[in-house]
């Protein structure tokens, strides 16, 4: 007996949330950084379940496309906060402010 759809979507909507809760109230830039991590694999998981149910391979096409970007993401900020941690030695995003004067 196949897992319902509502499951797989009721669990990528969870992980969306506790994503996008972890980007409002965290200051640390690492759980922020980690948060959006969560929402795009939330996202991902959507997109893997409609194509499966849907039985079109669109769906997953996407997520490689979706994955390629995380990467892409990943690598480049944590350069980013790794940068911003020797000059400001810290990871809280309320005291990086290199764009005020």
């Amino acid at each position: 007996m196949p897992i319902p759809i509502e499951y797989y979507l009721v669990l990528s909507a969870f992980m969306f949330i506790t994503g996008v809760a972890g980007v409002l109230t965290r200051r640390n830039a690492i759980v922020v950084f980690m948060s959006i991590e969560l929402m795009l694999n939330s996202a991902n998981l959507t997109l893997v379940t409609f194509s499966s149910y849907l039985g079109n391979p669109v769906g997953q096409l996407f997520v490689f496309f979706v994955m390629t970007v995380a990467a892409a993401e990943a690598a480049v900020g944590l350069a980013i906060i790794i940068a911003l941690f020797r000059n400001k030695l810290t990871m809280n995003i309320d005291e990086i402010n290199i764009l005020k004067w």
